[in-house]
């Protein structure tokens, strides 16, 4: 245990079977899907630059190189999910049976390392019954703490209700969705990709900030009051909004300017404070950390390292020098987390 009395818990934390990546270079290789934002990223992932090699290397990994550098980094435990745009560039068959074994092979990953791994669930939207189903699988009987859904899929947002059923079984089992960024759709990719800005730079933040508020807009949380939900890199630049996001979706039901724009039962701000938790993903910044405490409280905010893609270990002495009581340092790294991942096994407490 650190001398604060917390342990540091890292909340979005990749990891990719290698059949998975087989998979993605072969769409690659055969040029059929029609998501340049895809074939651009993973390009270079899968390519043979010394980033690229490196960050690899590590998402495969699940034992021996990523505990030594959660030892060395001092993370008593990672929540793992499975790396964007885990299956969702598939067509539905392929997707909906890559999602079972990747669950199948996190969980051996997390009985294999008791109280250092916990994990998300991987389900594939193009079959939304399949997804549901898989989502209770996972959470009943491998002991999963929710479910990752990248963003779009082909282009394809959860607001559709369609997708409906993921809400509702996460909802019947008190889990959380972490909503993770995708690059942009095929759709609107075009001005960001031309200067290099589709990923995550700008363009995972403008596309799955846009998802989220999709969500909020279309009554998602109406229907489903009890639904959690958690979003990276600070809530992907939400929380800077809320006033003129509020301002302006009641200007625009009043006006009836849109048709698919319907009066809500609260303000969108208060389903993105009441329903939404955000973590610090690649944000070892501390004014917009603090900024994020202060809008949503600090039983809002979770810590997360975003590795391996930043990897970056002296990233936390940001975190570990916030200038808030060790009480609500304890909230971001721990119990916050605890709480919404419903993390009953007890962490192992030597770290630094």
């Amino acid at each position: 245990m650190s001398g604060h009395g917390f342990l540091r818990i890292a909340a979005e934390e990749a990891f990719a079977p290698a059949e998975v990546l087989d998979r993605y270079r072969k769409l690659i290789d055969a040029g059929t899907l029609n998501d340049p934002g895809f074939t651009s990223l993973m390009g270079f992932y899968l390519g043979s630059s010394p980033r690229a090699r490196q960050v690899m290397g590590r998402m495969t990994d699940l034992g021996k190189l990523r505990l030594r550098d959660m030892d060395e980094s001092g993370i008593a435990k990672q929540i793992l999910s499975l790396t964007s745009p885990g299956v969702q560039v598939f067509d539905g068959a392929t997707a909906v049976a890559l999602a079972q074994s990747s669950n199948d092979q996190l969980a051996e990953a997390i009985r294999n390392h008791p109280g250092r791994f916990d994990g998300l669930a991987a389900v594939a939207p193009q079959d939304p019954p399949a997804a549901a189903k898989e989502l209770e699988r996972a959470v009943r009987r491998l002991g999963l703490k929710g479910a990752i859904v990248n963003s779009h899929t082909h282009g394809e947002y959860l607001d559709d209700p369609k997708f409906w059923d993921i809400f509702e079984a996460a909802a019947a089992l008190d889990v959380p969705l972490y909503l993770h960024p995708n690059t942009p759709s095929p759709a609107m990719i075009a001005p960001l990709l031309e200067r290099g800005l589709d990923g995550a730079i700008f363009g995972f933040a403008v596309e799955t900030g846009m998802h989220m508020l999709r969500i909020v807009v279309s009554g998602v949380f109406d229907r489903f009051p009890r639904l959690r939900m958690v979003l990276g890199h600070l809530g992907e630049a939400l929380p800077y909004w809320f006033f003129r996001i509020d301002f302006m979706h009641r200007a625009m039901v009043a006006a009836n300017r849109y048709p698919t724009v319907k009066k809500l039962d609260r303000k969108p701000s208060d389903y993105l404070k009441e329903n939404v938790w955000v973590t610090t993903s690649g944000m070892a910044w501390q004014p917009p950390i603090l900024y994020c405490q202060s809008v949503l409280g600090a039983d809002r905010v979770l810590y997360a390292m975003d590795y391996p893609y930043q990897f970056v270990p002296e990233e936390v002495k940001v975190t570990d020098d916030l200038p808030i009581s060790d009480s609500d340092k304890k909230k971001l790294y721990q119990t916050n987390a605890e709480m919404v991942f419903s993390l009953a096994q007890p962490l192992v407490t030597n770290f630094a």
